[in-house]
């Protein structure tokens, strides 16, 4: 075993070997990627706030819980195996149908209610 020499003390004190080994884990050894989402009052979204590493479910909440419940308010945790999120690759053709020009009345931009309420609102203050 070779001293590393290294600006940090605690690097050179680990007396690390030179050469480096690849250590294979078995399917037990390995953890999972769970997205977190969170809830800050009741009747609100769920927001994404990061991904915790578990074994399973169970621990993924109890991490999350730590991680993210901890240092904000919160009222409820979502934890989604990151394997089971489906995505696609290109979303825009799906949703072309949606934005379309012959379909404006789906955009809320175009009514004007607040200049109608105000004028009906004038017509009867006139009166």
């Amino acid at each position: 075993m070779a001293t590393i020499q290294s600006l940090d003390p605690r690097i050179t004190r680990a007396l690390l070997p030179e050469e480096q080994h690849t250590v294979l884990l078995d399917s037990n050894e390995l953890f999972e990627t769970f997205e977190v989402f969170h809830q800050a009052k009741t009747g609100g979204r769920h927001t994404h706030v990061g991904s915790v590493h578990a074994p399973n479910a169970e621990m993924a909440y109890l991490f999350a819980k730590e991680q993210f419940g901890r240092r904000m308010t919160t009222t409820s945790l979502w934890v989604v195996k990151t394997s089971d999120i489906f995505t696609t690759s290109n979303d825009a053709e799906l949703y072309e149908t949606a934005v379309s020009n012959d379909k404006e009345y789906r955009n809320a931009n175009i009514w004007k209610v607040r200049e109608k309420i105000d004028r009906f609102k004038k017509e009867q203050t006139e009166r």
